[in-house]
């Protein structure tokens, strides 16, 4: 029948988005790897959405399984969406720059996924398939990556970095990875019936593994296959006694030696701290510097989020400006002041401090209706076999999803495990819970809405296609523009940019390059043609336009105003009437946004200065200063408004006090010597 050849092809293409998830990237481009595996999953679950429905022409019957989980999943996308319509940067939840982790079309992705997984994977060979095909793809990525600790250029490919970049993401997703095709392998040796010599094969798959965890030494992932590896112990010894007792296997229960000797080598690694787990990083030269908010940060942050917005939180992919709004004044004595987050601890943490209470909710019910499945799948009296498929998929789903929970894990492992949950419910669906079936070509009634609904399926999933290839290719010109080493490419490229896809991002960035081209012609040492004047006004104009229009695409976020604020601090460096005033009131507005961000009250007190109101800028640089006490530049400042004074000793007072916080800072030596010697230096 067609619809079995159209169903095939709408497996495959689901196959190969799954498989290919952890290792696809665009080679010898300027988009970054998390980035393109966009184009995967959006161009695979098309096609395989498209043929799908095509199908359902053909045999007029729509099943889909009958699945508490797969309807809770729904309503996290659901209560997703409203947050998304109800956003006040609607934008940046629906779609962010190109297609960002978090927003509302990536968790509808997420969501279609599953389902689609469902309804195509509902028999254990279809399910040892995928397993073995993703355990397999992990491994060429692990592979892959070992080889780049030794030949990291090399093996760049024109996209990755130094060593610790990767196909997966950060080197903590990597890690948390490596874990999962740990496990997967152990579930094979251990309950899978296959030849000596594919045990073997799993065994070595493990071995890399391992290897590949110790490079990383992320305590997580360690904790994380030490509990699942314990977990696949304890069941395999129970399980096998059990049917030994009923007699169903003669067999002498085998130890599973393999799941043990996990268990205890995620002891020790979690045991010995830095003593044996810091070998193979030093060793490898391998350094791990990642940084994100803590989990109690996290749960601080959305505690003040659900006192403004309770119901559906500001809105998807806006932690940083959770962040910006509410972090903890304590992060301003590290070293991460300045830095913005745009995520939290974890990736369902920060869904639930951005979508609110109904968002929290919504998750917590999809767990609960996910652990008793599976819990009770785990349990059930099964007198010839176990459904070790089922089995598999659910403990793999659990493990990504805790990852998920405590780690800001990135795409791959996020998709993974609705991949697996949604393979999960098509087997579950198919032994126990059964499907939810209509006939609709008998009756032109249902006829008529069914097929305009599949029609509808299909148009809507080709043009979201389209619309996502045109906003991704503006990310290769994005990459130009900032690459650039002239000012002209850099003005071409985020130009065309802009051009497929307007966001704040690409807006700032384009204020950005004509503010340097405005800059570069007022260090122009002979004097400015009319023509290059000309050029300053349009530079000047284009430089705003891009700073305004950043501010009205998202008024939220602080970065947008502090950008508006730094192309009139320049505009009234040159004279522009009332620059200063527009400068500072930009500022404020980023400040508002940002409260405990000394540089904001900074960039005040340099506009103030350079207007001439001495007192406010006086102010505004202690006010920095109290934020942040080591505040190296807020103590220049001061300094300079001292010495604009006529006070020297106070501006000496200042330069010696940030120098003795930075006592190799050459700038600062020479000028605290121009200030002993009464010397006019302008400092750093």
């Amino acid at each position: 029948m067609w619809s079995n050849i159209l169903d095939r092809i709408s497996y495959i293409s689901l196959f190969l988005v799954v498989v290919l998830l952890p290792i696809f990237f665009l080679p010898f481009t300027k988009i970054p790897v998390e980035t393109s595996k966009g184009l995967l999953l959006v161009v695979g679950l098309a096609i395989s959405v498209i043929f799908w429905a095509v199908a359902r022409f053909s045999d007029g019957k729509i099943s889909i399984p009958r699945s508490s989980i797969l309807f809770s999943v729904f309503v996290v996308t659901l209560v997703v969406l409203l947050s998304a319509i109800f956003s006040s940067a609607s934008d940046t939840s629906f779609f962010g720059t190109i297609f960002d982790f978090g927003t509302f079309w990536f968790m509808f992705a997420a969501f279609l996924l599953m389902f689609i997984s469902s309804m195509m994977i509902k028999d254990n060979k279809g399910a040892q398939t995928l397993l073995f095909g993703t355990v397999l793809s992990i491994t060429v990525v692990m592979l892959f990556q070992v080889l780049r600790f030794f030949m990291p250029g090399t093996l760049s490919l024109g996209v990755l970095g130094g060593s610790a970049d990767n196909l997966v993401g950060s080197l903590n997703a990597l890690g948390l990875l490596a874990g999962f095709s740990c496990l997967a392998s152990l579930f094979v040796i251990e309950f899978f019936s296959v030849t000596k010599r594919a045990k073997y094969l799993f065994g070595l798959l493990i071995i890399i593994s391992l290897f590949l965890m110790a490079s990383v030494n992320y305590m997580l992932a360690w904790k994380l296959l030490g509990i699942f590896a314990l977990v696949i112990f304890v069941y395999k010894i129970s399980f096998l006694s059990q049917l030994k007792q009923e007699g169903v296997e003669n067999k002498q229960v085998q130890f599973p030696a393999f799941s043990f000797a996990l268990v205890l080598i995620s002891l020790l690694f979690f045991m010995s701290g830095q003593f044996i787990g810091g070998f193979l990083p030093s060793r490898l030269s391998i350094v791990n510097t990642e940084v994100s908010p803590s989990f109690d940060s996290t749960m601080l942050i959305t505690k003040e989020a659900l006192k403004k917005d309770p119901l559906l939180g500001i809105g998807p992919n806006r932690f940083s400006e959770l962040w910006a709004m509410y972090k903890p004044a304590s992060i301003n004595s590290s070293i991460f002041w300045d830095t913005s987050f745009n995520s939290g601890s974890g990736v369902i943490p920060t869904f639930g401090a951005t979508t609110g209470y109904l968002g929290i909710l919504s998750w917590l019910v999809f767990f609960v209706m996910f652990i008793l499945s599976g819990v009770k799948s785990l349990f059930a009296k099964v007198r010839h076999k176990m459904h070790r498929e089922m089995t598999a998929f659910f403990v793999l789903s659990l493990y990504l999803f805790i990852a998920s929970f405590l780690y800001s894990t990135g795409p791959v492992i996020f998709l993974l495990a609705f991949a697996f949950t949604g393979v999960f419910i098509g087997l579950l669906s198919n032994r126990e819970n059964g499907e939810w079936s209509t006939v609709f070509l008998g009756d032109h009634r249902k006829s008529f809405f069914f097929v305009l609904f599949l029609v509808l399926v299909m148009v809507f999933s080709a043009a979201i296609t389209f619309k996502y290839i045109e906003r991704l290719a503006s990310v290769s010109y994005y990459g130009n523009a900032i690459q650039a080493e002239s000012i002209e490419v850099a003005e071409s490229s985020i130009g065309k940019a802009l051009s497929l896809h307007a966001n704040d991002l690409y807006m700032r960035t384009y204020s950005q390059v004509y503010l340097i081209k405005l800059n570069n012609l007022l260090n122009k040492e002979s004097a400015l043609t009319e023509e290059e004047k000309a050029d300053l006004q349009l530079s000047f104009d284009q430089a705003l336009s891009g700073a305004l229009g950043a501010t009205t695409y998202n008024a939220n976020s602080y970065l947008n105003y502090q950008n508006l604020g730094n192309v009139y601090s320049t505009a009234g460096s040159i004279g522009v009437q009332d620059a200063f005033n527009k400068a500072i009131e930009a500022y404020q507005v980023a400040s508002s946004l940002n409260p405990f961000n000394p540089g904001i009250e900074l960039a005040i007190s340099r506009a103030y200065f350079a207007d001439g109101k001495i007192k406010d800028a006086k102010d505004l640089a202690n006010k920095a200063l109290t934020l942040k006490a080591d505040y190296i530049d807020a103590l220049i400042m001061l300094s300079q408004i001292a010495k604009s004074e006529g006070n020297n000793t106070d501006a000496l007072s200042y330069a010696e006090k940030a120098l003795s916080i930075s006592p190799t800072n050459s700038n600062l030596i020479e000028y605290v010597k121009s200030l002993q010697g009464g010397g006019s230096s302008s400092g750093n």
